[in-house]
């Protein structure tokens, strides 16, 4: 039923002629959710072709029909929800139901969320204790809900595990060392305490991804735009790599002449090449190449390119459209399987893209290219 929802109309009116203000006519069967309006008696007025999509019924056939009828919705005990619910003589102050899962008569689980129409107040535009006018359903699928819950309870479970090997381990040297201190040579502590730090900067490491990630979904993600020096930045990382003991001749970094200049978030930068190095030093082989140069793109002459390169077995064609995924891990296992997912989304707050393909010279290739960014006074 492709009918007209909109206030001082009802589903039967025609369409005013001349021009309409844009966001004052709303067709039911334009709404992404199902949407399900019944009057006063509980007679179905409204059944949109979202709502009939959902509950694989035909619109046209159902208007006119009593809305428990049509939609026996039932909770996860099995109860009547219209029974329990009673929506037309329950409490006359009630104004909405927030969205819960019900289930239809075969079984299909769909979120449905309730809100009264009552008349309202002439002065204040308050609704009355009123007996309901209409009552209006939202439908919406299950589906979305499901991933999100999978993919929160893999998020949970992999925390847990990545969390247990570190907890355990400085547990483990700190009741030792408690324990029996005056046993231990100088050496032997200090080995111990070395440990025991690059176990809590794992922790650390892990604690701000599970932050990123939340920071990235609820879209709470701040750049704090400044000055940045791309290839200073990446010799940076480079030197701390070489002074915890890595070969020099390992990183190799060209830099293309005609770099505009670029203004980024500093840190957030940072993170994005040091998980695409660290990347390309687990799961690559050789020399990590990384090549800054400017952007190549009509759309945006103003930007800058990065590639990640390491001289490995690369990322077979197949693979690579999920590498960004949350919780993707190559061949040599380790980690969260976070730290390219928050990638991405590093890089596309920063209104930037990024790819994966095979390197000019066998391996693998990450190529991210970021706008330079407004200049701040």
């Amino acid at each position: 039923m492709n009918e007209l929802m909109t206030p001082g109309l009802n589903q039967h009116t025609p369409l005013p002629e001349g021009p309409v203000p844009i966001g004052s006519l709303v067709f039911a069967d334009e709404l992404p959710d199902g949407v399900v309006v019944a009057d006063e008696a509980g007679r179905i007025v409204v059944f949109n072709a979202a709502a009939g999509r959902l509950t694989g019924l035909e619109p046209r056939e159902v208007v006119g029909k009593f809305v428990f009828d049509v939609l026996p919705l039932k909770d996860s005990d099995g109860r009547d929800w219209w029974v329990f619910a009673d929506p037309y003589h329950g409490l006359a102050t009630r104004t909405r139901h927030p969205e819960r899962p019900l289930y239809l008569s075969d079984g299909t689980v769909v979120l449905v969320s309730v809100g009264y129409v009552r008349e309202r107040h002439p002065a204040n535009g308050v609704p009355r204790s009123t007996p309901v006018k209409k009552l209006v359903l939202s439908l919406r699928g299950s589906e979305q809900r499901e991933r999100i819950e999978r993919s929160r309870a893999d998020l949970v479970c992999t925390v847990a595990h990545e969390l247990r090997s570190p907890l355990t381990s400085v547990k483990g040297f700190t009741a030792t060392l408690l324990a029996k201190w005056g046993r231990f040579t100088d050496d032997q502590k200090r080995v111990m305490l070395e440990t025991v730090n690059a176990d809590a900067d794992r922790v650390t490491r892990l604690i701000t991804e599970l932050l990123d990630v939340s920071r990235l979904e609820s879209g709470r993600l701040e750049l704090h735009r400044e000055l940045v020096d791309v290839p200073d930045r990446v010799r940076k990382i480079i030197a701390g790599r070489v002074a915890c003991g890595e070969a020099e001749d390992k990183y190799r970094l060209e830099v293309k002449d005609g770099l505009p200049e670029t203004w980024l978030d500093a840190d957030k930068i940072d993170q994005i090449l040091v998980n695409l190095i660290e990347n390309a030093v687990r799961h690559g082989a050789g020399t990590v190449t990384t090549v800054v140069e400017p952007a190549d793109t009509d759309t945006d002459p103003e930007a800058v390119t990065v590639c990640v390169r390491d001289q490995g077995e690369g990322i077979a064609p197949e693979v690579a459209p999920r590498v960004f995924r949350q919780f993707w891990r190559g061949k040599r296992r380790g980690g969260t399987g976070l730290g390219l997912y928050i990638v991405k989304g590093l890089v596309e707050a920063h209104g930037g893209t990024i790819s994966v393909q095979p390197a000019p010279g066998g391996g693998a290739e990450f190529r991210f290219t970021v706008p330079a960014g407004p200049a701040i006074a």
